[in-house]
């Protein structure tokens, strides 16, 4: 079973020492000409503080996320799996796997990025600011660049296996996975936010400690009543997680 994840715009704290990007280094290798149209841009972009906030659609207080993008290719880069933070990502809790359960996510995750197309837990990038819904000088809008470029390795990747789609629905346009099962998280009968993130962050991580390699719909739904949740089908291939508490 594949996992997909969005990433989150909060970010870790750039070190101040390290080996920066390789791009030769990271996941799925075809996506390095992809990944250099939207690294040139920011970077040229970043020599344009007004710009660069405009595209980015950030607001001044957020001049110095901005110009993360001037030193792309040479800020210390950290595993994806200490990058990221946010509700999903601290209830996940990516940076404190080990043994088996690292090596399951390593293999079964999959992170979508605005900027990278999509990333391994384990590869190593800087601190960086791109949503999805930028629109870039030479890239474009960056859903359709990654929608050109994701399908055909993301397909070959994948083929039949069985994909648990986590993702918010910003970055779902990037790719469609043919054998896709996506969870809603329902509290007293409405879909919730905040919480929605933090139970799915949860989720992946009983998953991948349990070593789940459901093939189908519904043997996922048993890893996931296995895990301790209240799951129903409301279609074959779309879930819900019911929880008691907030």
């Amino acid at each position: 079973m594949l996992i997909l994840l969005p990433p989150s715009e909060g970010k870790a704290a750039a070190p101040r020492r390290g080996a920066p990007l390789d791009l030769d280094r990271l996941c799925l290798p075809e996506l390095t000409g992809a990944r250099t149209t939207v690294i040139d841009d920011l970077v040229k972009l970043a020599g344009d503080p007004p710009l660069a906030l405009a595209t980015l659609g950030l607001t001044p207080g957020l001049a110095g996320e901005a110009a993360r993008n001037a030193d792309l290719r040479t800020a210390p880069a950290v595993p994806a799996a200490a990058l990221y933070t946010g509700v999903l990502y601290d209830a996940l809790g990516l940076a404190a796997l080990a043994g088996p359960v690292l090596a399951r996510a390593r293999r079964q995750l999959l992170i979508f990025s605005g900027l990278w197309g999509v990333l391994r837990p384990t590869d190593r990038v800087p601190p960086y600011r791109c949503s999805i819904g930028v629109r870039l000088p030479t890239a474009g809008a960056l859903t359709a660049h990654w929608r050109a470029a994701l399908p055909p390795v993301l397909d070959a990747l994948a083929g039949d296996t069985l994909v648990l789609d986590l993702r918010s629905s910003a970055y779902t346009p990037m790719w469609a996975p043919r054998n896709a099962v996506t969870v809603r998280v329902l509290h007293d009968g409405k879909v919730v936010s905040h919480f929605n993130k933090a139970t799915k962050g949860r989720l992946v991580r009983a998953l991948l400690t349990a070593g789940a390699r459901p093939r189908t719909p519904a043997a996922l739904a048993g890893a996931i009543r296995d895990a301790g949740y209240t799951v129903t089908a409301r279609k074959p291939h779309e879930l819900d997680i019911v929880v008691d508490t907030l």
